[in-house]
């Protein structure tokens, strides 16, 4: 992999956090060929700079087919996920391969002096197992003992495009590198703005549930895939229950550079930061939230609202 990103052509679906007073982006870049790397950003939640370098990943030459022993042949790794967690920030990557899409888990373990957290040098923890999978995030914190993560089987294959699917599953994990799935969480719901869904950024804590935003996919209006934005509220102790759902999408592509691009009508959420938290590490309702996305898979949009609008957004179940 060249040292320098050469000649990009497109910055979209960023992984965000807050840290030590910044915010901090992984950019997923492409070249006009089409190549992808993962560049780090930093900055003061609306302005940034970035990195001169790529994001330099180790550990990718474990990936190996369980069942035969045969190296994976890796194509792109991207859709960086951020979590703030147990005072590290760990990563959650898709990986193209020759056998589908992998989960793979990274911490971040760049110097600080570098300026991005860490987050310039990931080192691999584990992947989550052999399936096809996509659209990862990791809870900040553990419960009851584990750590938990959202990810989306791919068994859907869309017209003309990649693999994709219809419901999230709950994962466990005694050590970040073992996983076990634990059930459905909620699946999509046809005909209407996401009959596809996959996790968007991490999931907030907040005193009403985990506060979740998702990506939708509309698929019945004959040729376009339109990309939404909505958000769920999920039981504090047990994720797998749903307790309330937008009806309707928060966020859909409306402006020209949302709807015109590498891929057209798409706003992707994937990086979400919380201005303020309590001290037992729950969102005040009242707090700002920023939600960073993909836009048309050309560029990335930023939308603002607070963790008290979204809450009130959602319906019982």
């Amino acid at each position: 992999m060249s040292p320098h990103v050469i000649d990009p052509s497109s910055v979209f679906n960023p992984g965000a956090v807050q840290h030590n007073g910044k915010t901090f982006l992984l950019l997923r870049v492409q070249t006009r060929g089409r190549r992808t790397f993962t560049v780090p950003a930093r900055g003061d939640g609306f302005t940034f700079k970035v990195a001169k370098r790529p994001v330099e990943y180790s550990g990718l030459e474990n990936l190996v087919d369980p069942d035969t022993g045969a190296q994976l042949v890796i194509h792109h790794v991207y859709d960086a996920r951020i979590t703030a967690l147990d005072d590290n920030l760990v990563v959650v990557t898709a990986v193209d391969t020759d056998q589908g899409c992998r989960l793979a888990i990274w911490q971040a373990v760049g110097k600080p002096q570098a300026g991005f957290a860490g987050l310039n040098e990931l080192e691999l923890i584990g992947f989550t197992d052999n399936r096809d999978t996509r659209n990862g995030v990791l809870f900040p914190t553990m419960i009851d003992g584990r750590y938990l993560m959202l990810d989306r089987p791919n068994d859907r294959r869309s017209s003309g495009g990649p693999s994709t699917g219809r419901g999230i599953l709950l994962l466990a994990s005694d050590d970040l590198a073992h996983w076990k799935e634990l059930g459905p969480v909620m699946t999509g719901r046809p005909h209407y703005w996401d009959e596809l869904i996959g996790s968007g950024p991490p999931p907030v804590k907040t005193r009403e549930g985990w506060l979740h935003i998702y990506h939708g996919v509309a698929t019945h209006f004959l040729g376009a895939n339109l990309y939404q934005a909505g958000a769920v509220l999920l039981d504090l102790e047990d994720p797998r229950r749903v307790l309330a759902r937008t009806r309707d999408n928060l966020l859909e592509p409306r402006e020209t550079w949302e709807m015109t691009g590498q891929v057209p009508n798409v706003v992707f959420p994937t990086g979400l930061t919380v201005a303020e938290t309590d001290d037992e590490g729950f969102a005040v309702t009242s707090s700002e939230l920023r939600l960073y996305y993909g836009a048309a898979d050309t560029v990335v949009g930023l939308a603002v609202s607070t963790v008290a609008e979204v809450i009130a957004a959602c319906e019982s179940t």
